[in-house]
């Protein structure tokens, strides 16, 4: 029965919430970025690199010889689509730049300023009031 208390005490702080809310933005974001590489940072890419779409990047492992990677799938010849590999591994770069500018972002907020030093003890305060005393008179 305490585990069941624990769990809504854990529910109930905004814990499960906070992560469904950082999966849905995650996914989210993982769209954009996914969009950003295949239809902006690739095709730029692809355009420096001589007009290679990368999408269509593939080598056949099977018997045969194929123009496309349609023809390929369509005759259902084994392929090794490197080009998705390397938009797939251009988008876990960036995403992987993204967080980290952004964690480093919000470690340079979180950064506390100075804090005031401590105060002296009770006892050297009653010692500065009364030598203090002595001084005046």
């Amino acid at each position: 029965m305490a585990i069941i208390q624990e769990f809504k005490e854990f529910a109930v702080k905004g814990n499960m919430v906070d992560l469904a809310v950082a999966v849905i933005i995650g996914a989210a974001f993982g769209r954009i970025i996914e969009s950003l590489v295949k239809d902006i940072i690739m095709p730029l890419v692809g355009l420096i690199m001589g007009g290679v779409d990368f999408r269509h990047l593939f080598i056949t492992l099977s018997s045969g010889s194929y123009a496309t990677l349609a023809e390929a799938e369509k005759a259902g010849a084994a392929v090794l689509r490197y080009g998705v590999f390397v938009q797939t591994l251009v988008d876990f770069l960036i995403v992987a730049w993204v967080i980290f500018l952004a964690i480093r972002m919000i470690n340079r907020m979180k950064r506390e300023q100075p804090a005031a030093p401590p105060a002296p003890p009770e006892e050297v305060t009653l010692l500065r009031e009364i030598r203090d005393t002595l001084r005046k008179a």
